[in-house]
């Protein structure tokens, strides 16, 4: 096990690129399967979830390779509609493939996905939006097999605007028979880039980015050569380092339309945020003052995926602040663990009551998961002393070698091995 360990104290400044969007770029590669023949995916970020994905493209057949920040994809000898249970384990983006092998093969067999522990997740959404374009759904114990003999369109009305039942649905109704018109869609900007490639492989549908999605399902696709978008949450995650350390931060390769909610936020806070085209600039030189109340919510609301950084910065603010989680009911583990570090901060249901403190101090703390990891991090750029983090396993899953793109701003983290690290810490 490695282990992250921070010297805080240090404002970060400087300029940095950020990487291809994770949860772009998993839905992208699942719906290469589609279409028989070789996919180039531009701007993939170097991640683990990343490699299970292509580990899971590998196992059905198919030939997949990363080379900097671009993946390869043959998927002409995919022979497999199997997800082994080992690799659905260790990413819940595994379950995005039901959609692609119901539309190529007919059939597909999974098991409950893995990912992190941040509450309930069912994935009923998405076997009820696969079940309403024909196919059958037969559950047993931990496994579960879908087949239809031909998908037909339909209309479906998703309870919630499910990220992922959204996607799943978009990639089966791309190949079905008939119109299919998805309401209460979710409209995430990786909703966006998930239909613009799709439609670049021949794909017929509109509407992604609103909360109606229309699709003209088509008999073939055809391989294609896509770059995905920047990732909102890294941009995210760096605009609030910059804030919690009182640093000033250029960020390139970002698309500022996709974080209007956060940089409202930020601005309330007192931090100064300007934009211009792919670039964020961040300054923050004195202490952020309290945010009344934020509230997590889908796109275009507050992210529950920055929900963790933000109240590291609320955190260290001046007043109080109340943040409202409404997405997943395991997402405050974090503040047990950032109150190890001195914030005072109490949860009542689904709420966070924030009292900000001057300071934070260096700790040991242990990243529960892969957002919660990003907060500890941050946390540990802004506190006095030095910071360990623990199960570092969770932040690479989202964040390619955290460390070095914060060492292009000046701070001090580096990785060690649990070995090494005991004899650094001794």
């Amino acid at each position: 096990m490695e282990k992250l360990v921070i010297e805080g104290g240090k404002p970060l400044s400087g300029t940095i690129r950020i990487h291809g969007a994770k949860n772009a770029a998993l839905p992208v590669l699942a719906a290469s399967i589609m279409a028989e023949g070789t996919h180039t995916i531009e701007n993939v970020p170097d991640l683990l979830d990343i490699h299970v994905m292509l580990d899971i493209l590998r196992a059905l057949g198919c030939r997949a390779e990363l080379r900097g920040d671009t993946v390869t994809v043959d998927t002409s000898s995919a022979n497999s509609s199997h997800i082994p249970e080992e690799l659905m384990k260790q990413m819940r983006s595994s379950v995005f493939l039901m959609g692609p092998l119901l539309a190529r093969f007919g059939k597909v067999q999974i098991y409950q996905p893995g990912g992190c522990a941040i509450g309930e997740r069912k994935i009923n959404l998405h076997l009820q939006g696969l079940q309403a374009l024909g196919a059958v759904v037969e559950e047993s114990g931990h496994t579960i097999v879908c087949w239809a003999k031909r998908l037909k369109g339909a209309d479906i009305v998703l309870d919630f605007p499910s990220v992922g039942a959204t996607e799943n649905i978009m990639m089966a109704a791309a190949m079905a028979e008939g119109i299919t018109t998805i309401y209460n869609a979710a409209r995430e900007p990786e909703i966006v880039d998930l239909q613009n490639y799709l439609i670049t492989m021949g794909a017929k549908m509109i509407g992604a980015g609103t909360d109606t999605i229309t699709i003209e399902g088509v008999p073939k696709l055809t391989p294609t050569t896509y770059k995905v978008i920047p990732d909102r949450i890294v941009t995210g995650t760096m605009m609030m380092a910059a804030a919690v350390t009182r640093g000033n931060v250029t960020l390139e390769n970002v698309n500022p339309a996709h974080l209007t909610s956060v940089t409202h936020v930020l601005k309330r806070a007192g931090v100064q945020v300007t934009t211009d085209d792919d670039i964020i600039n961040v300054t923050c030189h004195t202490r952020p003052k309290a945010v009344e109340r934020v509230v997590t919510a889908p796109y275009p609301g507050f992210p529950t995926d920055l929900q963790p950084q933000m109240m590291v910065l609320l955190s260290l603010a001046e007043g109080i602040s109340i943040i409202k989680e409404t997405i997943f009911d395991g997402r405050f583990k974090h503040v047990d663990e950032l109150s190890r570090m001195g914030a005072d901060i109490r949860t009542d249901l689904n709420s966070a009551f924030i009292r900000g403190v001057p300071r934070v101090y260096g700790a040991t703390v242990e990243s529960t998961d892969l957002r919660a990891g990003a907060a500890l991090v941050i946390a540990g750029l802004a506190a006095r002393g030095t910071t360990v983090v623990e199960q570092v396993h969770h932040i690479d899953r989202g964040y390619d070698r955290i460390e070095l793109l914060l060492g292009q701003l000046g701070a001090k983290v580096s990785r060690y091995t649990e070995v090494a690290s005991k004899s650094l810490l001794s």
